[in-house]
């Protein structure tokens, strides 16, 4: 067994070696002025850039105040920015972060507050559906269970805790999403 260890290991010394008598030479005389290469790098931002065109609605201040409930919720679950821009954008999508009660005839369903959750799937009580702490927080402990929430588009994100019959739709307001988070983060 030994014997085998070494052999390996100086086949690895060996590999190193003829690599670096190949590869030596022909580095000492580059000229790196003249030979050098641009090299294209692949560099991930922080926030992944919207998808398609962007929707833009001005709030007023219920809605203002509604960004901000998702926001402190979100850092109340100890979760970044990005799972508030998702929330946001969701919530743009699913009710311009109005927190809607039953709508009568206009209703889809049983759907209400911010995030149109339905107490007949599980989401919680009327009552608790539309406070936008609960809902917010119902809505992220939904994101917390899609893996890779975080690197995946918002709009995937997004379909997959809502399931939603428009499930692209998502994705227009993630830029208005970005934006509210940058402003209210800190505030």
């Amino acid at each position: 067994m030994n014997t085998i260890i070494r052999k390996s290991v100086l086949s690895v010394a060996g590999l190193a070696f003829a690599g670096g008598v190949f590869a030596g030479p022909i580095a000492a005389h580059a000229n790196p002025a003249v030979d050098a290469k641009p090299v294209a790098v692949a560099v991930q931002s922080a926030a992944p850039k919207p998808q398609g065109e962007q929707s833009h609605i001005t709030l007023n201040d219920e809605q203002t105040a509604n960004v901000k409930a998702i926001i402190a919720a979100t850092k109340k679950a100890g979760l970044p920015e990005r799972a508030a821009v998702i929330s946001i954008a969701t919530s743009l999508q699913e009710s311009k972060l109005e927190n809607l009660g039953h709508l009568g005839d206009m209703n889809d369903h049983d759907s209400l507050g911010l995030f149109q959750q339905r107490p007949s799937s599980g989401w919680g009580t009327p009552e608790q559906i539309t406070d936008p702490a609960y809902s917010t927080t119902a809505f992220l402990k939904g994101l917390k269970q899609v893996d890779g929430w975080q690197d995946m588009p918002l709009t995937k994100a997004a379909q997959t805790v809502q399931v939603s019959a428009y499930p692209d739709a998502y994705a227009q307001w993630e830029q208005q999403a970005t934006d509210l988070v940058a402003q209210h983060w800190n505030s």
